[in-house]
């Protein structure tokens, strides 16, 4: 939750903007401003004041404990013009804050922290737990020095600055190391934990099995991606219980899967009890990996049965593939999750077009890998060889990039050797609808109109079912110059089946400095003012044009109801 403090009706007018604007997100502290800026410091993980940034320091100051779990505190003056990251610039999120509360407010946001500052990731901000000398081997980075990196388990990362060797290191390991005090250690989330139970064992019992076990293997517990058990087990309390205190998740497997893996140590207790002879080992070992630790039980101080079993596997690390979609254009349309994946990325992989539009969004150091217009499918190989040997790629598309564009030949490219993260963002259709009105509040349909893909026969056929259906119908790819007539022809399927006053939404560059927008008929659309910037959406015979915008109701009554 994000606190929102202001003193002054300027600071209100624009506390109340971004609380409109983030209602799941924030909540406004009234009263006075020490007691208010207190209670929210206490109860929030981050906070914005509308105040002098001298003002929030000397609130603030007495109730600083660390920048682990300090919340991040972002200021925005009176005049809204800057958004300064105060304090807890990455553990508290204050930098990513001041980036979109500027963005919402118009303000400049005004970010300190040195390795923002001049572009050097932070070693905290890679999305791996870190440990040791965090602030010596940052300064290394920031000055310049010879950082060496030691990836031993060749998890995929964003792009460092780093040599082959240095007095300075960045280790990236699940192992328990002691690390120097010229070395920072990153955990990957390699380790899967199997874990089996008896009914009623108690969690301080399941708890300590594991991390004594781990302990003992000389591995950290900070690498242990998640708790793996039978689906049996899934509600098992101290199972549960010990996948929160350890910040995992809990994996559930079918007793038939875990039958089928071959494990060292079956048993006929478990094969009685939830029909697999192995739950501990045979859940960690299901999606593959190495099993570094065998079965262990538990032990008990009062020498009683143990009830609890664990199994420890590492799994290889693997390639990532995030296919990113950018939305429309404008960049408040970009979605947070995009932006984190791209920083992410230490390759890029897209059209140029694109990657001009968030080049300055890419760490540097980030290989960037572009080409023009009609290379989809090579870019898509590209995206997958990079991913396959262990880089972490971001292959990115305008719009949703489910929809018309790069996901597709980018997973039917992909195997079950890399991993695969799929970033939704807003399509043209969308973009386009909400600067028509509403007319896609009921069902609708996209349907492109090139031919390159898809045979016309294809597509004429589907445009007929969407007219028989009585679908709102939006037009990807409706025309260029090579392709004139394909528009013309799907406008005469539908006006069979609508009335030529049928309302048509013509939207061109949707979010874009250059956007333009028009509302007409059916019957007055000139197809020759379309283009392939452009995108048509079609009302069906429940859509109407009220106060100039284009308007389908969620349902036919409301119709029946206005005539």
């Amino acid at each position: 939750m994000i606190g929102l403090i202001s003193a002054t009706a300027a600071g209100a007018a624009a506390r109340d903007r971004l609380a409109a604007a983030w209602p799941d997100r924030t909540r406004v502290y009234d009263g006075p401003v020490a007691d208010a800026v207190r209670r929210a410091f206490a109860e929030c993980e981050q906070l914005v004041c509308f105040l002098a940034t001298g003002a929030v320091v000397r609130l603030i100051a007495p109730l600083l404990g660390d920048k682990v779990s300090d919340p991040g505190v972002v200021c925005v003056d009176e005049g809204g013009r800057f958004a300064v990251s105060l304090v807890g610039g990455h553990g508290g999120g204050a930098n990513e804050l001041a980036r979109e509360a500027g963005e919402l407010l118009g303000a400049e946001p005004v970010v300190t922290t040195a390795t923002d500052a001049v572009g050097v990731p932070g070693l905290d901000t890679l999305g791996l737990p870190v440990e040791g000398a965090v602030a010596a081997v940052s300064r290394a980075l920031l000055d310049g020095e010879p950082v060496a990196l030691h990836n031993e388990s060749g998890w995929p990362l964003p792009p460092l600055p780093v040599a082959g060797e240095g007095a300075y290191g960045i280790r990236v390991t699940d192992r328990l190391v002691e690390s120097s005090e010229r070395e920072v250690v990153l955990r990957p989330p390699t380790l899967v934990v199997g874990v089996g139970a008896s009914k009623g064992a108690p969690v301080d019992e399941v708890l300590e099995l594991i991390e004594g076990t781990l302990r003992e293997a000389g591995l950290s517990a900070r690498s242990v991606a998640g708790l793996a058990t039978v689906d049996a087990k899934a509600g098992e309390p101290g199972i549960v219980a010990a996948a929160e205190r350890l910040g995992v998740p809990l994996i559930t497997c079918s007793a038939e899967e875990l039958a089928a893996v071959a494990v060292p140590n079956p048993s006929a207790a478990p094969l009685a009890a939830v029909g697999t002879p192995s739950v501990a080992e045979a859940s960690a070992l299901l999606r593959g990996g190495e099993l570094l630790v065998p079965k262990r039980k538990s032990a008990r101080a009062d020498g009683a049965p143990a009830m609890a079993t664990c199994a420890v596997v590492r799994r290889p690390a693997r390639g990532r593939l995030a296919v990113v979609g950018l939305g429309p254009g404008a960049r408040d349309l970009l979605t947070p999750r995009a932006k984190a994946e791209l920083q992410r990325a230490s390759v890029l992989v897209g059209l140029d077009q694109y990657v001009d539009q968030i080049r300055d969004l890419l760490r540097p150091g980030t290989r960037v890998l572009e080409s023009g217009l009609g290379a989809e499918e090579e870019r898509a190989r590209t995206a997958v060889e990079e991913a396959r040997k262990g880089q972490a790629v971001a292959l990115i598309g305008s719009g949703d990039a489910g929809v018309y564009a790069m996901a597709s030949p980018a997973l039917a490219e992909a195997s079950d050797d890399i991993d695969v993260i799929g970033v939704p963002g807003v399509t043209a259709a969308l973009a386009a609808a909400a600067i028509l009105g509403a007319p896609l509040g009921h069902d609708h349909v996209s349907i492109s109109l090139s031919d390159l893909h898809t045979p016309w026969e294809v597509i004429e056929r589907r445009v007929r079912a969407a007219a028989e259906a009585d679908i709102v119908v939006t037009f990807y790819n409706p025309r260029s110059r090579g392709r004139d007539w394909q528009l013309p022809k799907a406008l005469a399927i539908l006006a069979g089946h609508r009335e030529p006053a049928t309302p048509v939404g013509v939207v061109r560059n949707a979010s874009r400095p250059d956007e333009s927008a028009r509302l007409t008929t059916l019957a007055a659309l000139d197809p020759a003012t379309v283009d392939m910037m452009t995108v048509v959406t079609v009302g069906n015979t429940a859509t109407r044009d009220i106060a100039g915008r284009m308007v389908t109701p969620r349902g036919y009554r409301w119709q029946e109801g206005t005539r």
